[in-house]
């Protein structure tokens, strides 16, 4: 009885030598320290939001560009569209080099100002009168 007695009264120290939580034992292997893990959890979340506007902001930029380039194809169709035959022909006022009457008297004016024709071999014969260069 005395034993029995005896054995009933080591039970509550044999139950205290576990450890209370045996995964967060610092002696077994694998061991994680908690504020580790905490911190670890935390990045992984914030590096998970991070990704998740990047690939926000990553996907706005390609409608904002495809939205861009949509709008510029358009807007080159309609100007091919608008110079074809039988459309819309831009008048020119102005007389420029397209205009028929005009062109003789620019190439007229023009050409006081243009290198003196020359022949093939002209470079080879030496003239008659050279002239210095000037600088």
């Amino acid at each position: 009885m005395k034993t029995l007695i005896f054995l009933t009264a080591l039970v509550p120290f044999a139950v205290l030598a576990q450890p209370l939580n045996p995964t967060n034992n610092p002696n077994q292997p694998g061991y994680v320290i908690p504020s580790q893990q905490r911190m670890k959890t935390e990045m992984q979340t914030q590096q998970l939001q991070q990704k998740g506007m990047l690939n926000q902001q990553l996907q706005t930029q390609t409608q904002v560009q495809q939205q861009h380039l949509q709008t510029q194809m358009n807007n080159n169709q309609q100007r091919v569209l608008n110079g074809q035959p039988g459309e819309q022909v831009l008048p020119n006022a102005q007389g420029g080099m397209l205009s028929g009457g005009n062109s003789d008297k620019m190439l007229n004016s023009s050409s006081q100002h243009m290198l003196p024709q020359t022949q093939n071999g002209d470079l080879l014969s030496t003239p008659s009168n050279p002239q210095p260069l000037s600088r």
